[in-house]
């Protein structure tokens, strides 16, 4: 999720979350100031019916609430004494001019007492409310309306202001996705006046300064190293390979030079590896053309038919499309070979390989003396499921920095004894 939809989503939560309380707070405040208000009229009014009281006699006997909303009842003087004045939110009654049903109404009532003439009386004088109910519905009317109003504000202020204060960060950061190590590509530029903006600008450029400068040593010393050890391992292996040419040599002594000459080759074969593996990671390899995946199949099992008739591998091939990807060919060439010798060189005597090309998917299954692999070990350096001491333990993981590369997926699965490396092209 974008920031400026994560910022708009807890912002929405935030404010619904701020209206609500505002809304519940608003209604205590309009409650109390609609109360108070009711209140003084009240008070007002007692004072007007005990004045009317003195002068008529008549009201003291009014016991019940009518249209004038108060009655008196007479009561003893130690309970008058006792009573205090109080307000009550309650309902009451009335009888309509039509004999209807009487409804109950909301009301503010106010009871009191009062002396006239030695005689004590209770009143009750009251005053209709708004329903509270009703109240609570138009706030709610209004809180609603008032969060739709705030949120596509703050959507329309999203959208024009805070979209062209983010530019320069979005410029910087599609620059920075195109930008690649090796392509001798400028730094990313972006003109801001935001601090903010600007101190990242500042870091990304000393962060990748930083990075040309170890990729440029690197491949300089992967060069450098390749060179110097390609030189004495191969004057090493001509010598052991002429010395081994001497008919004179004693047996014993032929047997642990021939042990030292393969050791030598495998350490020619592992320097190759781990330099094309290094190659491979910091992509030296740029080239981009439309490969024939069933083409490199068929010439990898070609290069390998003499291994495979020794073995007597039986090998099907199964290409129900032409499969064509775009990437590097040498790429492509080691990424498929080097399943293809895997599947070969790990086989059993009279062993199987399996090979189906389908739409966007190569799938290689072989039969191997070995279980079931280590499934988050096989892709790792030197990882060797056989224990082969002349492998180098490289194969699987250059097959895997190729696939990172171009964002394709391999999996592994062990299924009816057979191994299966399941590649499937972007």
């Amino acid at each position: 999720m974008k920031l400026q939809n994560q910022s708009l989503k807890y912002l929405s939560i935030s404010i619904l979350g701020i209206v609500i309380l505002w809304g519940i707070i608003f209604y205590i405040n309009t409650l109390n100031e609609i109360k108070g208000s009711i209140d003084e009229g009240l008070e007002n009014y007692k004072r007007l019916i005990i004045q009317n009281a003195k002068k008529d006699s008549s009201i003291l006997d009014k016991s019940y609430f009518d249209e004038s909303f108060f009655s008196i009842e007479r009561i003893t003087a130690p309970k008058a004494l006792a009573q205090k004045d109080q307000y009550i939110d309650t309902e009451i009654y009335m009888q309509d001019a039509d004999d209807e049903e009487p409804e109950p109404e909301p009301v503010r009532m106010f009871i009191t007492t009062f002396e006239i003439n030695g005689k004590y009386y209770q009143l009750k004088v009251a005053n209709s409310m708004v329903e509270e109910d009703d109240l609570i519905n138009e706030l709610m009317k209004g809180v609603i309306l008032l969060y739709a109003i705030l949120i596509i504000s703050i959507i329309a202020i999203n959208l024009i202001v805070l979209k062209k204060l983010w530019q320069p960060f979005y410029k910087l950061l599609d620059q920075l996705k195109g930008f690649r190590l090796g392509n001798h590509q400028a730094l990313p530029e972006v003109n801001t006046e935001t601090k903010e903006f600007a101190d990242l600008k500042k870091v990304m450029d000393n962060l990748l300064q930083h990075a040309i400068k170890t990729y440029e040593q690197q491949n300089q010393f992967i060069g450098n190293a390749s060179h110097e050890l390609q030189t004495p391992l191969a004057i090493v292996s001509n010598n052991l390979e002429l010395v081994l040419e001497n008919k004179t040599l004693e047996s014993s002594d032929a047997k642990k030079i021939t042990e030292t000459y393969q050791i030598v080759q495998r350490l020619i074969r592992l320097n190759r590896s781990l330099l094309l593996l290094a190659k491979i990671e910091n992509n030296q390899f740029m080239g981009s053309h439309n490969v024939s995946i069933n083409t490199i199949v068929t010439q990898t099992i070609d290069d390998l038919k003499e291994v495979i008739e020794f073995k007597n591998i039986k090998i099907t091939i199964k290409d129900t499309t032409e499969l064509s990807v775009m990437m590097d060919k040498s790429l492509a060439n080691i990424l498929i070979s080097n399943l293809i010798r895997n599947a070969v060189l790990h086989n059993v005597k009279n062993g199987k390989i399996d090979i189906a090309i389908m739409d966007r998917t190569l799938k290689i299954s072989n039969t191997s003396m070995s279980q079931k692999l280590n499934d988050p070990n096989i892709f790792r350096r030197f990882y060797k499921g056989t224990g082969k001491t002349n492998s180098t333990g490289l194969g699987l993981s250059m097959v895997k920095a190729v696939t990172e590369l171009y964002g394709f997926s391999i999996f592994y699965t062990h299924k009816n004894n057979l191994h299966c490396f399941e590649l499937t092209f972007k």
